[in-house]
């Protein structure tokens, strides 16, 4: 797997591989606790660096939220965290305890060599997961060959992970330490069942 970034973003990509996605597991709940008490504690991280990177491109992050925001503020709200499968419930309770928007993408979905991280052209759009079409014009956005399949927002149904998913890309669209790389290596190997590569 390839990353490109044709716009001034750093990104923490992870190649995951062999993978054994499975529905959520009970064990989980451990997790999902610490996340749950972090929100109620007001112990996450700071919503402050993913607005400023919409910002940076021209985004109103109060209109468009990153997904990271929009996770904490359903759980501010007393709703659970959500429960989708293994992988993607990792990818969540690490994003809402961040405040880092993170993108996941099915490599067996993927079209070609790479994934582009870069501003979405005019018209450009993809199906989202359980939502309508994601406008991505003008803001940042994760494509294959096929086209947009991904943004700090919303991921698309083309390329979503499932329990047929074996092997993954993982994107953090800020900057990481890496006591939260490990973590989330950990993590992706406990509940993921599944190794990690760092991608440059």
């Amino acid at each position: 797997m390839k990353i490109r970034c044709d716009i001034e973003v750093d990104v923490v990509a992870l190649e995951l591989y062999e993978l054994e996605v499975t529905p959520p597991r009970d064990d989980f709940e451990l997790e999902v606790k610490r996340a749950s008490q972090a929100v109620r504690s007001g112990e996450v991280e700071s919503i402050d660096r993913a607005r400023e990177l919409y910002r940076r491109f021209g985004v109103d992050p109060t209109r468009v939220r990153p997904s990271s925001e929009a996770l904490l503020r359903r759980m501010k709200k007393g709703e659970p965290l959500p429960r989708i499968n293994s992988l993607v419930d990792v990818a969540n309770a690490m994003s809402v305890q961040l405040q880092v928007p993170v993108g996941l993408y099915d490599l067996g979905k993927v079209r070609g060599e790479e994934l582009v991280i870069r501003l979405g052209g005019d018209g450009e759009s993809y199906e989202g997961i359980g939502k309508e079409r994601i406008n991505v014009a003008g803001r940042i956005c994760v494509a294959d060959a096929d086209g947009p399949c991904g943004n700090p927002s919303a991921d698309s149904r083309r390329t979503m992970i499932t329990t047929d998913t074996e092997a993954a890309a993982w994107i953090y669209f800020l900057p990481m330490r890496d006591d939260d790389i490990d973590r989330t290596a950990e993590l992706i190997a406990v509940f993921g069942r599944g190794l990690v590569r760092m991608v440059p």
